[in-house]
């Protein structure tokens, strides 16, 4: 039988019991999950549009340029398309995803993905949530 169980449930497992349990359960940083605990299994509803003329989004007229928002980032990859992804890497559930070099990049461990979030190596194999882009006159939207 493999039979997942979250961190708690371990320590318990273990005799941890009252407040050694929660001395250890939140002062531990080392005793991580494979997974990342945090992260709902719940799938979000995204849609949102970005002014490309407001200074906070206007490196977005310039190819190979990104900006994050609402925890996706956003890239420019030609001079007619974006891409948009999840910044939360699927190695490791870090909230660290950036474009560069015409590819989606986590530098936690090295994991690549392509313009549509498909994995370019081991690490990036789980591949990252990638969203829809529309472009009409200055306004980007970003959806589901």
């Amino acid at each position: 039988m493999n039979e997942k169980i979250n961190r708690m449930e371990f320590l318990k497992s273990l005799g941890f019991k009252g407040a050694s349990l929660l001395a250890v359960y939140c002062s531990v940083p080392a005793l991580s999950s494979c997974i990342n605990e945090s992260m709902d299994s719940v799938p979000l509803v995204i849609d949102f549009a970005l002014d490309l003329g407001d200074p906070t989004f206007s490196k977005l007229n310039t190819v190979g340029n990104y900006v994050v928002q609402n925890g996706i980032v956003i890239a420019r990859v030609s001079t007619t398309e974006f891409a948009a992804v999840t910044q939360v890497c699927s190695h490791e559930g870090k909230r660290k995803v950036n474009f560069t070099s015409g590819e989606f990049y986590c530098p936690e461990h090295g994991a690549r993905f392509d313009t549509d979030g498909k994995g370019l190596n081991s690490k990036g194999s789980k591949g990252l949530k990638s969203y829809k882009t529309e472009l009409t006159g200055t306004s980007l939207r970003v959806f589901s």
